[in-house]
């Protein structure tokens, strides 16, 4: 398998420094868990200790989870793209450390929109790529159209998206968080149209992210189906 060893060197850097990041932020996590007060905070960005609980929790699963691409590729013997890995990576550090750690989610209030439209464009590439692993196996045969492939990459982003929203409510219920920002910092829990607001716009964005991707998927794979018939 022939691979571009100068983007695997700029791959694996960008992953150590990541990590470095996300191990620093579990610690500090820790640390601030036992200085920060108990209870629920009154104003938008000061942290409980419930929040921190969370932030070391999301720190430890990024730190896992960035080997997810390496693990992968080792177990199934396929090749994801560097490309996509780094922009895995680059969302991992966007999301944790930027995002809960530095508190970019409520100092650029489209923060949340932007990383969930770049995840379901990104979680539309693995779509793909899942299609190329299963085709990949001579004893199932597989002979896919590029109709059928870009609907299952659809299906899969926007079902991933779906589960995630699943995961924030049930933290929230389970830790008395506010993910799904269906109250407000005050304690006031919003009711109607208002409350599904932050999760309807969730799964509205994942759509579009992902749509936007397997659109461009499905015409490369047209236009690839295209050449190899003229070929014949």
């Amino acid at each position: 398998m022939k691979t571009d060893k100068k983007s695997d060197k700029g791959k694996n850097v960008l992953l150590t420094i990541v990590l470095i990041f996300l191990i620093a932020s579990t610690f500090y996590a820790i640390y601030m868990f036992f200085q920060a007060p108990s209870g629920s905070s009154e104003h938008e960005g000061v942290r409980m200790k419930s929040d921190y609980v969370v932030m070391a929790l999301q720190s430890i699963i990024g730190g896992v989870m960035i080997f997810l691409p390496i693990k992968l590729q080792d177990k199934f013997d396929i090749y994801i793209p560097n490309i996509i890995e780094i922009i895995y990576i680059i969302f991992l550090f966007a999301a944790i450390y930027l995002g809960e750690i530095q508190n970019f989610y409520y100092i650029f209030p489209f923060w949340d929109t932007l990383l969930h439209f770049l995840s379901a464009g990104m979680l539309g590439a693995t779509g793909f790529l899942l299609v190329n692993l299963l085709t990949g196996i001579e004893k199932l045969n597989l002979r896919l159209s590029p109709s059928f492939v870009s609907f299952f990459a659809f299906c899969f982003a926007v079902m991933v998206g779906a589960i995630w929203e699943i995961i924030e409510f049930l933290g929230d219920g389970i830790m008395d968080g506010n993910m799904q920002k269906y109250k407000t910092y005050e304690g006031t829990v919003l009711l109607g149209r208002v409350a599904l607001k932050d999760t309807m716009q969730d799964l509205i964005v994942d759509s579009l992210g992902s749509l936007f991707i397997v659109l461009l998927g499905y015409f490369y794979l047209k236009r690839k189906s295209k050449s190899k018939t003229n070929l014949t």
